[in-house]
């Protein structure tokens, strides 16, 4: 079984014009980091010309299908019954993506199957990370 999800989504970025633009994006999540999720934004959807990742919490992408979350870098919130907003904090500036609510939800549940919610800490291998922490200091 794989250890890495990877799930394509289209991203409509919010900008001050009226009209949304569509930009490629996509979710991973993987058993080594089992915490965390991450969104990527290829090279030509970006303003630096450069892919973007952005990590944050597995738990704060599925909270933020119901209700608005999140307090840092990044947050998440429901748009309506079928998008889910999320928003992208940096010091250049912030960006707003919409996201189709059922592309988060079939995201998380591939997830769950391959971690399941609660089980995380049994994926976290401390002795290890911590030998690769003192070989990089």
């Amino acid at each position: 079984m794989s250890t890495v999800i990877e799930q394509p989504v289209e991203a409509r970025l919010v900008a001050a014009a009226p009209r949304m633009s569509s930009i490629p994006a996509a979710l991973h999540y993987d058993r080594a980091d089992p915490f965390a999720v991450r969104m990527t934004f290829p090279a030509p959807a970006t303003l630096e010309g450069v892919d973007v990742c952005w990590t944050f919490a597995r738990e704060l992408l599925a909270s933020g299908l119901e209700r608005a979350e999140g307090e840092g870098d990044v947050r998440v919130r429901p748009y309506g019954y079928d998008r889910t907003v999320l928003e992208f904090h940096a010091p250049e500036g912030t960006a707003v993506v919409h996201v189709h609510s059922r592309d988060v939800r079939s995201f998380l549940r591939r997830a769950a199957e391959l971690v399941p919610v609660g089980l995380e800490h049994q994926q976290v291998d401390l002795d290890r990370d911590l030998a690769e922490l003192m070989r990089e200091a």
